[in-house]
């Protein structure tokens, strides 16, 4: 009896400790998570409370339909502790202390309408702008990729069901300065901003948007500024001495034809390139009538010359952001010369009021008024399409072109080609029609056949003066027109 009741004790003492192990485990919840891929990306951001401050921003802004819709969007997503570095930094507590203003640009300054992956990522900027209509500058450390120069890349390529989403280290702080307010804020730069405002060219570069038809349209403009330590290195140690390389015509420094303002304004040049942007080619400055030669190889040279010197960019203080552009420091004083002539290879659809329209780079768009829609462009026949798709016309630079079909005839008007012979050839399909090329009012006296577009010539020219020139084509029989590119080949 004793041993019986010493097993049951036995027996029962096994079931409670097993029952003591059984409850007294802390193991991890399973937890059921959602694939991203499966959520857009407002979900994502609202599933996931390391992110709720932010989600709550979005919320208060009302984008949070924005990122609810078929996109596809791009989203750099900061964390709570970022958020609170930020509101640190802006010396407020919460998000509420911003006006909903400033919000919707802090918000919009993440997004971008496309659909990037850190892949298509390289050193200079985004290609795409964001909801703001900035570009992202993009650079690296290693293998991490900066955003703005301070912002790093966390966890990449976050797939939703509507874009991606990049987890960054930092808020995006909205970018607000001008280039010339960006240089002049910089005490490094102190001889390169006074040159800008002697000159007067600081007025155009602190232009950051304007008024254009019913809307504001974005200055675009890229500056190769030289620091202070580099003219330092070559004797010059204020303003004065400067600009007594150039001129000594002290009251007309703000003229075009003055030296000295020729020299600033061989450092400014018209459009904004990010290093990403560039290629071997030539670039205008602002007045359009000399250009900068870049060469892109193993390094980004500036007028590269026969005995292999040129001007170099200093990497790491290049890609600085503008809310009109981006300024780079280069390592030479780049005097002003006249680059050789070399190949220019011009969209016909590259006309500052054409790339105002939401449709540029996405969708079709037409006119029927010929003579008054755009400066450069006239027409007559039943329509011009904005013609953007990579199919039925063979191969198409930057998926878009000029379109007409029926009777017409279609006149663009260039930007300045540098002085020269050149040999001109167009990338043009005229569904198997014949066509007469008129090049500044003057019949070639060709009659061309639809041709591959590659091989379309349309004779040599000599040209004197460094202008625009016009270019007609006109149908000789009722057909369609695909016209992307005018080239410039330059003849030795």
């Amino acid at each position: 009896m004793k041993s019986l009741t010493k097993h049951i004790f036995l027996m029962s003492s096994k079931i409670l400790l097993i029952a003591v192990l059984m409850f007294s485990c802390k193991e991890e919840p399973q937890l059921w998570k959602v694939d991203s891929e499966q959520l857009v990306i407002t979900q994502y951001v609202e599933s996931n409370e390391d992110f709720s401050e932010f989600g709550k921003i979005l919320e208060a802004t009302g984008l949070n339909s924005l990122l609810s819709v078929r996109g596809p969007f791009t989203l750099f997503l900061p964390g709570n502790k970022q958020m609170q570095e930020y509101y640190a930094l802006k010396g407020v507590k919460s998000y509420t202390e911003f006006s909903p203003e400033f919000l919707t640009d802090l918000v919009k300054n993440h997004i971008i309408g496309a659909y990037i992956e850190t892949g298509s990522i390289g050193l200079g900027a985004i290609s795409e702008e964001n909801a703001l209509g900035d570009f992202i500058v993009s650079e690296f450390e290693g293998s991490d990729i900066i955003l703005n120069k301070n912002s790093k890349i966390i966890k990449r390529d976050i797939v939703t069901s509507n874009g991606v989403v990049h987890h960054i280290g930092k808020v995006l702080d909205p970018v607000t300065k001008s280039v010339f307010q960006v240089l002049e804020s910089n005490p490094s730069y102190s001889i390169f901003t006074e040159g800008l405002r002697r000159t007067g060219l600081k007025d155009t570069l602190g232009t950051i948007d304007f008024p254009y038809g019913k809307k504001m349209a974005r200055a675009r403009f890229t500056i190769l500024a030289i620091a202070d330590t580099t003219f330092n290195r070559y004797g010059i140690n204020n303003i004065d001495q400067l600009i007594a390389m150039h001129t000594n015509a002290l009251d007309s420094l703000t003229y075009i034809n003055n030296p000295f303002y020729r020299y600033m304004e061989y450092h400014c040049l018209a459009e904004t390139y990010f290093l990403s942007d560039l290629e071997t080619r030539l670039y205008p400055i602002l007045s359009y009538d000399n250009n900068v030669f870049m060469t892109i190889d193993d390094d980004y040279k500036i007028n590269l010359k026969d005995d292999k010197s040129y001007t170099h960019f200093i990497i790491d203080q290049c890609n600085n952001p503008a809310k009109n552009g981006t300024v780079h420091t280069i390592g030479g004083l780049l005097p002003v010369t006249q680059p050789k002539p070399s190949v220019v290879i011009w969209e016909t659809t590259d006309h500052f009021d054409l790339k105002q329209g939401d449709y540029y780079g996405k969708y079709y768009a037409r006119w029927f008024d010929g003579q008054n829609t755009f400066k450069n462009i006239k027409w007559e026949g039943d329509y011009l399409l904005y013609y953007f798709k990579d199919h039925d016309t063979g191969k198409v630079l930057n998926d878009d072109c000029l379109s007409m079909s029926g009777w017409w005839w279609c006149q663009v008007t260039t930007p300045k080609i540098m002085k020269g012979k050149y040999k001109l050839t167009s990338n043009l399909w005229s569904g198997q029609i014949n066509y007469a090329v008129y090049v500044d009012g003057v019949n070639t006296a060709m009659i061309k056949s639809s041709d591959p577009a590659e091989t379309t010539s349309w004779g040599e020219f000599n040209w004197t003066k460094t202008e625009a020139h016009t270019i007609k084509v006109v149908a000789t029989s009722p057909g369609l027109l695909f016209w992307d590119t005018l080239i410039f080949t330059p003849i030795n």
